[in-house]
C-alpha cells in the first residue's frame, strides 16, 4: 500500500488545510503543524505527512519558527 492509499480522515483534513492556506508547519527535523494558528491536534500525522513527502515547509528558518505549509506534487495528488 502506498502513503497516499494509506491516509486516513484526519490526515486528508490536515492536506485540505495546507491547501486551503490555513497551517503553518515549523522549521525542525520534527516539524509541528499549526492549522488556524494552533496546535495540530495529531503532530505524529503532521510528521508523517512530511517524512512521506505530502507537504512541506515553504522557507527555511531558524529551527522552530513557523512558516507557511505547503502541498507538495504528491500531496496535492493525495487529495484528488
Amino acid at each position: 500500500m502506498t502513503a497516499v492509499a494509506a491516509l486516513n480522515h484526519r490526515q486528508r483534513a490536515m492536506l485540505r488545510a495546507v491547501a486551503g492556506g490555513r497551517a503553518e508547519i515549523t522549521c525542525s527535523c520534527e516539524p509541528d503543524l499549526y492549522v488556524d494558528g494552533l496546535p495540530c491536534c495529531d503532530q505524529g500525522s503532521a510528521r508523517y505527512l512530511v517524512q512521506t513527502g505530502l507537504l512541506r515547509a515553504t522557507r527555511t528558518g531558524p529551527t522552530g519558527q513557523r512558516v507557511t505549509a505547503a502541498l507538495t506534487d504528491l500531496g496535492r495528488a493525495a487529495l484528488r
